[in-house]
């Protein structure tokens, strides 16, 4: 009988099968189908339904690749492989054992002869790069793919993670200060420009260090906080304020800011700027833009709280409108 596989197909039709193995007879084809199902060699493909004869034939079947010998691969991970890692799943899925092969023995070869490197906790791609050579695997090439394959936490490569650095300019360096933090890049290079050439105050407020924000990712840069800011900085008096777009967006970015200072430090949102910008809105009749798709609107009382009555009633009436003041409201001539 020819063999299927001369075909180089992976799928094939009942005729095509009646006719490439020059058979007549439909109960001979039936019998032969039946064997090679039998043997492996195909499998019916159930999705293209019987073919309506007696006895009934799927229509279309599989032709089976020939199976490899994966032998070396099972002896190299039983063992070849160091013991601290799991190769439960890789036994189970040899496949992806070959495909993930030269991480894992790189991994291994890490633990049995480096594993003392442990002992000092570096930066997740400084270990990547000493494990595989490649700085960003870990984090973003399938690295912790592997690891949860093999059942090692990152825990237990002694790792953190780097945020990015803390951006800010301070007029002078005494304790206890005003520290402004700013969500967007503009206003906080306009008003590093206004402390830098008039060395005074912001909307009447003596603020001595500005904290660039960068809207979400202030939450990483914020929480190595203590790790990253210098002494004066970390001063428990220190009043820290916040300032940034008035919509959902920027009352959830200062609420989790709250959050992560509360327990530390006294932090408010910076009122001042805050009513300077709804005061400019009204005073020039400024059509405001429409809030972003897909915000957040879960905010709490803890923005809100701040600010009297009036100001209030008017904040909620821009977020119930789907209307924003963003930040750029403000230039270096209102301060």
């Amino acid at each position: 009988m020819k063999d299927l596989k001369n075909l180089n197909k992976k799928r094939i039709d009942i005729d095509e099968l009646q006719q490439y193995l020059n058979i007549s007879n439909y109960m001979e084809l039936v019998n032969v189908v039946i064997n090679l199902i039998n043997e492996e060699v195909i499998i019916p493909i159930k999705s293209s339904k019987l073919n309506g004869k007696k006895p009934a034939l799927y229509n279309r079947y599989t032709i089976v690749g020939e199976k490899e010998d994966n032998t070396k691969f099972v002896l190299e991970l039983s063992y070849g492989i160091n013991i601290k890692l799991d190769k439960t799943y890789y036994l189970k899925n040899i496949d992806k054992y070959k495909e993930d092969r030269k991480f894992i023995l790189s991994l291994s070869k890490f633990l049995d002869e480096r594993l003392n490197l442990l002992s000092t906790q570096v930066a997740a791609n400084e270990r990547s790069f000493q494990i595989w050579e490649r700085e960003k695997f870990l984090n973003r090439e399938g690295g912790k793919r592997i690891l949860k394959n093999l059942n090692l936490p990152e825990e237990f490569l002694n790792i953190y993670d780097t945020t990015q650095p803390l951006s800010y300019y301070s007029y002078n360096k005494n304790s206890p200060q005003k520290i402004l933090i700013i969500e967007n890049k503009d206003t906080f290079y306009s008003m590093r420009k206004h402390l830098i050439k008039e060395g005074k105050g912001i909307f009447n407020e003596q603020i001595f260090t500005l904290i660039y924000g960068g809207g979400k990712n202030i939450y990483k840069t914020f929480r190595d906080f203590e790790l990253c800011a210098e002494p004066y900085l970390l001063h428990r008096d220190n009043e820290i304020l916040y300032l940034g777009d008035l919509d959902y967006e920027g009352i959830i970015i200062y609420e989790g800011l709250y959050e992560i200072f509360k327990g530390s430090f006294n932090i408010k949102p910076f009122v001042k700027g805050y009513e300077f910008m709804l005061d400019k809105f009204i005073e020039e009749n400024i059509s405001l833009p429409n809030t972003k798709e897909g915000q957040n609107r879960n905010i709490s009382g803890v923005f809100l709280r701040e600010f009297t009555q009036e100001y209030r009633d008017v904040i909620m009436n821009i977020l119930s409108s789907n209307k924003y003041i963003p930040q750029e409201i403000l230039n270096i001539g209102d301060f």
